[in-house]
């Protein structure tokens, strides 16, 4: 029987939602807005019940007049709840020391917490900052939560302040509500069930002290019954009795008063052989049955909230269950779900049938068998064009006649065995959703059909067949087990209602049929037509047509000019661009070292004018196809592309039509949908069969395509062709309204007035992890719709416009805060509510049938952070439009309220640029330093990180401990080809070193970069105190002199070498930069770094004898700021932020800055400097360390490092002495 059958009396299904596997520790207090804190009083309006969030500025206190003080939280939803932390309020003397917990699914019902031993009050916390947490020794299930303070700190001046938190899970709710005539029977699959073990479990509630919760038995006499009686909870269970021993088997265990309290109760029964465990909520209770029997054998079913069988409406002495049971669990199956489902295991008491409603709808009837005359009559009435009316079969193998509704006529079907199939239609637009009569008589040889009850103009058939009445008629829809062929059709199910049957002129009584057991019925509701008309009004915007059906309509919006579910969205006016490749073009005989190039000649438009109007248009879109006969395309999953396409910029890329941008992907990997799914693209799959790759390039700043490459047609029976659509584009990026904001604040704009249907389009770009983009509501929040960036990878449109508070949740697999610029578009009408952003796949809540939206609106429209600047938004935010009209955000431009043109944050003007290479982090209200690919450290990235080296101390960091593949090689240049790029941690084209140092002895080798190969890049400091740069690149070694002066001065020198391609830049000291050339020829690359040496090169392998010449005795003295493209050795050595860094040292190394040069915009002075905490501190740990011992610890450092100047003064010179 369908859910809906049960709606009004039996089954109301409350929740339906995924539980994750994941521990249940969730927080899940701190993701609530404010509107979920309620409290019976508040101290004043900075103690206010949304302030007690565990860790947060303030907390929660009553009012000191308040006799009975508490605290409530609503969830949202319901939830498992494992435990609960709370503090006092923030830097207070406030906070509670004991208290007591209720919950409950419902405001108004409570239930109190219960701790072992009965008691009910919570211990709590000693002070205001450290947390106490309680884990509850039973879980339980709520979505309100009460707190009553029952004690609190008095000292002080205390008073009652509270921060918390509750962690637990998302709770899976399958809930039935039974009346007393209800009941569900679970048919055991193999017809009994014998086990050894058992595991039962349920949730109940109710008003009533009796009734039958679970029975079950079998025919040896085992038996297991759940019951309540005089409002406490019984259970009785047997596992046989023995005659020979005279043994009853029968054993009663009971739990719990007062259970009719309409709280939830939650039930478990766990059995092993005779050892069983029953559990009332925080009550268990063990006992060992009786007998000598181990297995518990019950046959054909078990019964659920009662006994309802022929001539038995309930157990003899025994009342059926009335009230709420949720997740029913018999030996891990949830017997609700399986209801929900309407499984075949599950037979529900009968229920009257009026209005077909379901997907597998079908009402079966008993008839008169072997009669001569056929007559049948019905009312129907339905929106649906097609479903099935009546289908009956005749007796005596003489075929079928059948009764269906297809487009708005009445076809009438006779099939019989060597005769032609009759077929005709009667009546006209009889889906109108008004009562129509059909009124069917048949004989031998006639057959007579009225629709309406028109008796001038019935319909007549006269051929020759023969009527033998069968014994079954089918209405709605054939039965979807129909094992018996009694009834087939290809109609679909019949949605609609019917009244006033008659079968041979007798009238069905169905109350009568139900209680003698006749005829059978699926997704049937009784006493009740349950029809709606969805067109009326007609929510089809700009006057489009609505079509409707039984559970859904249909806007046609042709020659509207909209476009949408309900004709909403202005369709898009493209401008089209073709060229020369838009036909097909054969290619074969291309290699990758010899590759086919088509180039892309538009047509009207040189390329600058069509790259133009990609630029300034809001959306571009070009087709393109590659279809391949042995002839691969990207070579996936991760191999050198054999063919690409070049865009915009001259840049190559590597995914193609239907994918993301430089996903290396194509359409079938996105959609899983490849011929060979260990392959990205259908062509990989290297099949001697044609197949195809195509899809749409929508990522706009890649396009236009400018020219196509394909290199792999050449080997035998190869082929490909290849396609590219013209250019369309749409949109004015121009008319952008561009604004960042700075500070915490909001911009007020009219009120927004959706009418039904609501989209809501703009750009943003943050650094920020949340933040309000937009809000409308009225005065009490009743209604509201907000957009919100809710995580780094999370954008959430949250709205409440008639049926409580719903979200539409889109989740992108790159994080949002990037501080790129994102599309988001948002759009909701009755049918659907929808959130896209970027190119991911749009994320939908689709409304039910019958949904009904309000959005009237009261507030100013909010842009920038939600009411009173909650959750404000710190970024950029352009092209904001509300229903298509374009927002002015920059009339609202006031530098003093921290609103700025265009997007520019905290980095543009900032006080103290990041120093050394170091990227500003813009955060909109401030800025920070990202350090992590420079050599330096501290807030601003101006801190030298530098070592003092002894003689024959060395330094040795790892780049890699392989060397890389060619295919990885590759991988690396095709991702970016450009010189900047560093995927793999370098490029191979592209060196940038930097260091600086002093030293008062030469020669040294200074930095050491080797390689798997026989490359290497050396500076080396020559006896005579001047620098060389040492190259090898393949087999030519270069030699460059950096300086003539002698660097052996003592003083900190600066060293800078650039090198791209050919081209290699040097700079010392910041002096006018050399530059050098290479020798032309093959690109020269760096062929797979090993390792950077400092101080000394102590390489495996040889080593060239210049090197070798200058490393002994080996480097003394500063060095600081070391950097080789992204790698920082000293740094990592220093400042490891990983627990083994790859570095290994020798000798006396120790962290200094000595060789640190100046810089060249000057120190950061100490009072500009976050990380600046002075001269002296004291250091604070566990073990409170006396301030006295720091001082007396701090002035002993002193004396010592002016004892090691002293010793330095006098003999450190003669070691710095050049030797001769």
């Amino acid at each position: 029987m369908d859910i809906k059958i049960l709606a009004p009396s039996l089954l109301l299904f409350l929740a339906f939602q995924h539980c994750s596997s994941r521990p249940c520790l969730d927080p899940l207090i701190s993701p609530l807005y404010a509107s979920s804190f309620h409290a019976s009083s508040r101290y004043n309006f900075f103690y206010s019940a949304h302030f007690a969030k565990l860790y947060g500025s303030s907390g929660w206190s009553p009012s000191p007049r308040d006799r009975q003080p508490w605290m409530q939280i609503d969830l949202g939803r319901k939830y498992r709840i494992m435990a609960i932390a709370t503090q006092g309020t923030f830097n207070s003397y406030d906070w509670v020391t004991k208290y007591m917990l209720l919950y409950g699914d419902r405001f108004d019902a409570w239930t109190p917490y219960v701790m072992k031993g009965g008691n009910m009050t919570l211990p709590g916390n000693w002070n205001y900052y450290q947390v106490k947490r309680n884990v509850f020794h039973y879980a339980f299930t709520a979505k309100h939560l009460r707190i009553y303070p029952m004690g609190w700190n008095t000292e002080n001046g205390g008073k009652i302040g509270l921060r918390v938190e509750f962690y637990g899970c998302p709770y899976d709710s399958y809930v039935m509500q039974f009346e007393g005539d209800d009941m569900v029977a679970y048919s055991f699959p193999r017809g009994r069930m014998r086990t050894l073990q058992d595991h039962y479990a349920l949730n109940f509630k109710t008003l009533e002290k009796d009734g039958i919760l679970l029975h079950s038995e079998g025919l040896q006499g085992d038996s297991i019954t759940l019951e309540l009686k005089t409002g406490r909870l019984y259970l009785h269970i047997s596992l046989g009795s023995s005659t020979v021993h005279n043994t009853n088997g029968m054993t009663t265990m009971m739990l719990g008063n007062l259970l009719d309290t309409q709280h939830w109760h939650y039930v478990t029964i766990k059995r092993y052989g005779r050892e069983v465990n029953f559990t009332l909520d925080s009550q268990t209770e063990t006992a060992v049955l009786n007998g000598e029997f181990q297995y518990l054998d019950l046959d054909k079913q078990i019964y659920v909230g009662g006994v309802i069988e022929k001539d038995v409406p309930h157990l003899p002495g025994k009342v059926n269950f009335r009230g709420c049971m949720e997740n029913v669990f018999i030996n891990g199956i949830n017997i609700i779900y399986k209801t929900q489902y309407q499984e075949p295991e599950i037979r529900l008491a009968p229920k009257k049938p009026m209005t077909f409603a379901g997907p597998n709808n079908y009402l079966q009837l008993p008839g008169f068998f072997r009669k001569n005359r056929l007559a049948v009559k019905f009312k129907f009435r339905s929106w649906d064009y097609t479903g099935l009316l009546m289908f009956t079969r005749f007796a005596d193998e003489l075929g079928s006649l059948e009764l269906g509704l297809s487009e708005g006529q009445v076809n009438v079907t006779l099939m019989q065995p060597g005769n032609k199939r009759l077929r005709f239609a009667a009546g006209y637009r009889l889906n109108d959703g008004f009562w129509h009569t059909v009124d069917l008589t048949a004989k031998d040889n006639l057959l007579t059909i009225t629709i309406d009850e028109d008796e001038s103009s019935p319909l007549k058939i006269t051929n020759p067949f023969m009527v033998r009445t069968g014994d079954r008629y089918f209405f709605g829809g054939c039965p979807k087990t129909n094992n018996t062929a009694r009834c087939v059709t290809k109609l679909s199910r019949f949605h609609g209602c019917m009244q006033q049957i008659f079968i041979d002129d007798e009238p069905v009584d169905i109350d009568v049929m139900l209680q003698r057991k006749w005829g059978r019925y699926a997704e049937i509701l009784l006493g009740t037509c349950g029809i709606t008309d969805r067109c009326s009004p007609n929510p089809c915007e700009h006057e489009g047509r609505c079509i409707q059906s039984w559970n859904d309509f249909l806007c046609v919006c042709n020659n509207t000019g909209y476009k949408g579910e309900v004709c909403h969205n202005l369709q898009k006016s493209w401008t089209v661009i073709e060229h020369n490749r838009m036909k097909s073009t054969k290619v074969s005989g291309s290699t990758m070292d010899r590759p086919y190039i088509g180039d892309l000649q538009y047509v009207n438009a040189s390329w600058d004018e069509v790259t133009a109007l990609a630029n300034t248009s809001l959306y571009c879109e070009q087709w393109i196809e590659f279809s391949c006969y042995k002839s691969r395309l990207l070579n996936t999953p991760h191999g050198r592309p054999y063919t690409y396409w070049i865009g915009r910029h001259n840049e190559s890329h590597e995914y193609w039509g239907g994918a993301f941008p430089e996903s290396g992907k194509c359409g079938c990997a996105v959609n899983q949908t490849c011929t060979d799914s260990k392959y990205w693209c259908n062509c990989d799959a290297d099949y001697r069969q044609w197949h195809s790759d195509k899809g749409y390039l929508s990522f706009r700043d890649h396009l236009p395509v400018r020219r196509i490459v394909i290199g792999d047609t050449n080997r035998t029976g190869s082929e490909a062709r290849y396609s590219v659509g013209a250019l369309y584009c749409h949109g004015d990026r121009s008319i952008w309204h561009t604004i960042a904001f700075t500070k915490p604040t909001y911009l007020t704009f009219p009120t927004f007035k959706p009418g039904t249907s609501a989209d809501i389009t703009f750009h943003f770009r943050t650094y920020r992890t949340n933040g309000v983009f937009v809000e409308s509501s009225d005065d009490h929040l009743r209604n509201f719709l907000r957009i919100e960036l809710n995580s780094t990878t999370e954008v959430i449109f949250i709205f409440m416009v008639g049926d409580g508070i719903r979200n539409v949740t889109l989740r992108s697999p790159k994080p949002l805060n990037d501080n790129e610029w994102h599309y988001v578009e948002a759009e909701i009408n009755v049918k659907l509510a929808r959130l896209k952003v970027d190119f991911l796949p749009p994320a939908i809540h689709k409304f039910p049938g019958q949904t009904y939206i309000t959005m009237k609106f009261t507030q100013p429209l909010l842009v920038g952070a939600a009411n009173h600047t909650l959750r404000p938004f710190l970024g950029c935010l352009r092209g904001l439009r509300m229903n298509g009209v374009p927002v002015d955000l920059e009339g609202k431009v006031d530098e003093r309220t921290g609103i700025r043109r265009n997007c520019t944050g905290a980095c543009l003007n900032a006080s103290i640029p990041c120093r050394n290479g170091g990227q500003c982090i813009d955060g909109y209200a401030s800025y920070a330093c990202d350090c992590n690919n420079t050599a330096f450290d501290g807030y601003y990235c101006h801190l030298d990180i530098g070592g003092f080296f002894d003689v024959g101390a060395w330094l040795r960091y790892d780049i890699r401990k392989e060397p890389i593949s060619f295919d990885a090689w590759w991988a690396n240049f095709w991702i970016e080809p450009h010189w900047h790029n560093f995927t793999l941690g370098y490029n191979t084209t592209t060196d940038d070193i930097e260091f600086s140092f002093s030293t008062l002895q030469a020669p040294a080798v200074l930095l050491y970069i080797s390689s798997f190969s026989n490359d290497y890049i050396a500076v080396l400091l020559k006896k005579d105190g001047t620098l060389s740069l040492r190259y090898r690149l393949g087999i030519i070694s270069y030699k460059f002199k950096l300086t003539d002066r002698n660097m052996a001065d003592g003083f900190p020198h600066f060293v800078n070498i650039t090198r791209h391609n050919y081209t290699i830049w040097t700079q010392v000291d910041y002096m006018d930069p050399w530059i050098e050339k290479l020798i032309p020829g093959e690109i020269p690359r760096f062929d797979s770094p090993k390792s950077i040496f400092l101080g000394r090169v102590m390489e495996v392998g040889g080593v060239d004898y210049e090197i070798q010449r200058h490393n002994s005795p080996g480097f003394m003295g500063c060095i600081s700021g070391v950097r080789y493209n992204i790698f920082a050795p000293l740094k990592a050595y220093f400042r490891p932020n990983v627990t083994n860094p790859p570095v290994t040292t020798q000798g006396y190394v120790v962290e200094s800055n000595c060789g640190a040069f100046p810089p060249v915009l000057g120190y950061v002075p100490w009072e500009d400097d976050p990380w600046f905490t002075g001269l002296f501190f004291y250091y604070i740990h566990d073990d409170v360390t006396p301030p006295w011992m720091t001082r007396k610890f701090t002035v002993t450092l002193i004396l010592l490092s002016c004892f090691k100047a002293y010793i330095a003064l006098f003999f450190i010179p003669d070691r710095f002495a050049p030797s001769s």
